[in-house]
């Protein structure tokens, strides 16, 4: 079943497909396996008849984009002959006529599908398609993100056993890290960006590095994120190219946690904060 932050995602692109194509109508759903997507999320809809419908890969508009995996469309959904007609009764409840169907590929596979309609039957043009084509591809960027925190976070979980985990573990856990930190700007779903940051503390912590006497040090989340790359052998400009800022800014970030950490090199930097158990 799909999680809560999917809904939140789904969400998000249904709000932003009408805004940028002005159709009154937006609904989707992810796929509960891989042939059949549920219809959980309805933006501009007058009825709820289309809440909960089942759309199996080939059946209606949207089952035929889940089974080509591209965008498709009909002028008039009720009266279309390249599509089957399984879900006729809730479509003609709703009133839609024009109907844009994308599906949400993530690394080639179906993992979704988002509609944009009118009540209305006319031709829809490329403006609407870009439209709907760009609010599918930020649930796809959305869900590549949450897939990667999710496998992040299993690996952080098999691998921090406590100090005495096997060589090299330590390395991955410092690289889980940092991959983690660079990812919490890009989530959605508030819920899981605070788990992120609260694995972020717990791996900072779990390897014991933090001596008793270290002075407080409070660093903002960016300036973390710099001393996680710099930690794992990054330049400033790979930094940036990782945490998707400028070079700039990261050399910025960098000399205030320096100076926060009292330290005069990047070494030292990365050593200070791990000794003040910011970093694993």
């Amino acid at each position: 079943m799909p999680e809560p932050v999917d809904a939140v995602e789904m969400q998000t692109a249904l709000a932003r497909l009408r805004r940028t194509s002005g159709l009154p109508v937006a609904f989707g759903g992810l796929l509960s396996d891989a042939r059949h997507a549920r219809i959980a999320e309805l933006n501009g809809a007058q009825t709820s008849a289309l809440r909960g419908l089942v759309i199996s890969a080939g059946s209606g508009l949207g089952g035929k984009a889940i089974a080509l995996a591209r965008p498709c469309a009909v002028t008039d959904y009720a009266a279309s002959r390249h599509i089957s007609h399984e879900y006729d009764p809730a479509v003609a409840a709703e009133g839609l006529r024009s109907v844009v169907a994308v599906p949400v590929v993530v690394r080639r596979t179906v993992r979704g599908v988002l509609y944009g309609a009118l009540r209305t039957p006319v031709s829809l043009g490329d403006r609407t398609f870009d439209a709907a084509v760009a609010a599918a591809r930020d649930v796809e960027q959305a869900l590549a993100v949450r897939d990667e925190v999710r496998s992040l976070l299993a690996l952080t979980r098999e691998q921090v056993t406590g100090p005495g985990s096997a060589p090299g573990a330590w390395e991955d856990v410092r690289e889980a890290h940092r991959e983690l930190r660079a990812l919490v700007p890009k989530v959605v779903d508030p819920a899981l960006r605070d788990e992120l940051l609260g694995v972020c503390g717990r791996l900072a912590s779990a390897s014991g590095a933090r001596v008793p006497e270290a002075r407080e040090v409070r660093l903002a989340p960016r300036e973390v994120d710099v001393v996680a790359c710099v930690a794992a052998g990054a330049t400033n400009a790979a930094a940036a190219r990782q945490l998707g800022l400028r070079p700039e800014t990261v050399k910025g970030y960098l000399r205030s946690a320096m100076r926060k950490l009292g330290a005069h090199t990047r070494l030292e930097a990365v050593v200070a904060a791990r000794r003040a158990g910011l970093l694993p």
